[in-house]
């Protein structure tokens, strides 16, 4: 089986489904049902609770000295004496993990093999551009991309990065999927003559390659491979960790990790998945993580982007163009004009000429010999259409829609074909049956890996790249800022789309680089320890909108208007986020901290002389606290 991208790609609809694996499944020894999970050991009883998981037949594929636990596949028989074992804690499934799409894609290969360089539409609405033009492109920051690998050969992307890969057999360089390196492209893109430019140009990548190349789309790890990723990042000095990839379980050792890694200064970036409804996916879904939806070029939210109360940011995620690691041909030729196409999946490669031949539904077998068979989607599977063609003589097969707009084909996993098959438009379809038949046809459906190519694809997958490389491009600005500031700083900027303020499809709203920068900069300038009134807030709970208003009133009790009036809140996190403004002609300024972190606020507020604090938290669970200020 050639096991190219493009005949993955042939796979996908709207929709990736990342769905639950079950745990258990029949293991190549005696068929014994076997269990992958984690082992939580009690603390000094580590070498006894693997000497029981030995004796059990376990197969150990990862130890996390920081979450006292092993990562083990073991007979499901052995699953209740392990948990019962007086050095275990705990034992919990290790969830499986999968890509986040791509959810569709339309190729753009052959418009970049002559056009100079472009801006993806993403990283203008993102807002990079601007924060380029004040000298920052994301130096001295580091990501890691935690994917399918990545191709320092592609003429676009930087051809000294580092990085590990997981799977045996397999360099971290190796990327025939291609989707780690389309994440790359978005994020680091070289600025030059040619191709695209990523959000972050200058940032530093480091991979971690956790899916192999098995030739679907629904490559599988586990939740213990990203944690063993995640870790990697961290001692190869990631700032910023970029997934584009979930699973619908959660998993308390996963949370655990990525909750100390947010403590330990990392941002972690995920893709709230490409099923487009409500249900949590992982690791996205955790309050250490920020969780990314998919805006098209409206900014409108993509339909098939998750929508939760834990989706915190949108980003570009609907034909986002970038790198790819291989470059495909597919379209077909006719009296001189030539037709785009997308190759349909496990077809066999090559080219074909011969003259048109119009095969209507391809239903039966047909007198096709030695032509190109032109086939109208519907009745029968593709599989058998081409089958139809080719068990008659036929070349080729140019399959065409049967509704508006072009599709994604597949002969089906495991199914092949002898001739070459490709699909094009219901447009380019009609046109061709009414006007072409008879008339010489070059069918051409070609892969060549590895390659420097150009796609547009679809998924959160695409829109969490955006994120993660504005979070990098603005923390180049200043290294001393925390994660915890960078986040934040996101969230109070994003640009506010769909219903008012945070909402499930949109979270805080489209992610906005050069306002975040600006936010972080004039709060860097406040005089963030002078004196002033000094308050506490003590928030329970999670997912605040903390508003302090402050009113400015002379011994009179006259509302003062255009007074200065700053306000510091240091989080329970220990960073410090600053706003000032001036009051109205009512004497008030209001100022909003977004926050999903409960603990206790200390705020300063500076340019006044007495405060009046009341405390009254409202039934939305939004903080209100108002001040009166005799100046």
């Amino acid at each position: 089986m050639n096991k190219s991208p493009i005949r993955r790609l042939g796979m996908i609809i709207l929709l990736i489904l990342l769905v639950a694996v079950p745990m258990t499944a029949v293991a190549g020894v005696n068929n014994e049902a076997q269990v992958r999970v984690y082992v939580e050991y009690a603390a000094g009883h580590k070498d006894a609770a693997h000497n029981a998981l030995a004796r059990a037949g376990a197969q150990f594929h990862h130890e996390f000295a920081q979450l006292n636990s092993f990562a083990v596949t073991l007979p499901e028989a052995a699953l209740k004496g392990i948990a019962h074992n007086p050095n275990v804690v705990s034992v919990e499934p290790d969830a499986p993990r999968y890509l986040a799409g791509p959810a569709a894609g339309v190729s753009a290969a052959a418009q970049l093999q002559t056009l100079a360089q472009v801006v993806p539409y993403g990283v203008t609405a993102v807002q990079a551009p601007e924060v380029w033009a004040e000298g920052y492109n994301g130096a001295n920051r580091k990501v890691c991309i935690i994917d399918t690998g990545y191709y320092p050969g592609h003429e676009d992307l930087p051809d000294d990065v580092d990085g590990v890969s997981q799977i045996d057999g397999e360099l971290f360089t190796d990327d025939g999927n291609s989707h780690g390196s389309h994440v790359a492209g978005t994020i680091v893109g070289i600025d030059n003559e040619i191709g695209v430019v990523g959000v972050a140009p200058g940032v530093d990548l480091f991979i971690v390659k956790i899916f192999d190349f098995d030739g679907l789309w629904v490559s599988k790890a586990h939740s213990s491979d990203l944690v063993a990723a995640a870790y990697a990042c961290e001692e190869a000095g990631a700032n910023v960790i970029s997934m584009s990839l979930s699973g619908t379980q959660a998993n308390s050792k996963e949370e655990s990790a990525f909750a100390g890694l947010y403590e330990r200064g990392i941002l972690s970036i995920g893709a709230a998945s490409n099923d487009g409804i409500e249900e949590y996916h992982y690791p996205a879904s955790y309050p250490s993580v920020v969780s990314v939806a998919a805006v098209d070029s409206d900014n409108v939210v993509a339909d098939f982007s998750q929508f939760n109360d834990a989706v915190e940011l949108a980003a570009p995620g609907v034909e986002v163009l970038s790198t790819t690691s291989y470059k495909a041909t597919d379209d077909v030729t006719v009296d001189g004009s030539t037709y785009a196409a997308r190759g349909v999946e496990y077809s066999v490669y090559g080219t074909a000429t011969g003259l048109l031949a119009d095969g209507a539904l391809c239903t039966t077998t047909g007198d096709w010999a030695g032509q190109v068979v032109l086939c109208e989607r519907g009745d029968i599977s593709f599989y058998d259409k081409v089958m139809n063609v080719q068990n008659s003589g036929g070349i080729a097969v140019v399959i065409y829609n049967n509704e508006p707009g072009n599709f994604w084909a597949t002969l089906g996993d495991g199914n092949s074909s002898d001739i070459p098959a490709i699909n094009i438009s219901q447009e380019d379809g009609q046109l061709l049956a009414a006007n072409a038949i008879g008339l010489e046809s070059v069918v051409r459906h070609l892969w060549d890996y590895p390659a420097s190519g150009y796609e547009a694809w679809d998924g959160t997958s695409m829109a969490t790249p955006h994120v993660s490389a504005v979070a990098a491009l603005i923390w180049s600005a200043n290294p001393a800022w925390s994660n915890e500031a960078i986040r934040l700083a996101m969230q109070e900027t994003a640009l506010d789309l769909g219903d008012p303020g945070r909402d499930v499809h949109y979270g805080f709203g489209l992610v906005q680089a050069r306002d975040a920068l600006d936010l972080l900069q004039a709060s860097s300038g406040t005089a963030m320890h002078a004196a002033g009134i000094d308050m506490s807030y003590t928030l329970q709970g999670k997912n605040f909108n903390l508003y302090t208003a402050v009113t400015i009133v002379d011994e009179f009790g006259v509302p003062v208007t255009g007074a200065d009036v700053a306000l510091t809140i240091e989080t329970p996190g220990g960073s410090l986020v600053a706003d000032s403004g001036v009051t109205d002609d009512s004497g008030i300024i209001t100022f909003r901290l977004r926050t999903r972190q409960p603990g206790r606020y200390e705020a300063t507020i500076t340019g006044v002389t007495h405060a009046e604090l009341e405390y009254q938290p409202d039934a939305n669970a939004e903080t209100s606290a108002s001040l009166t200020i005799v100046r």
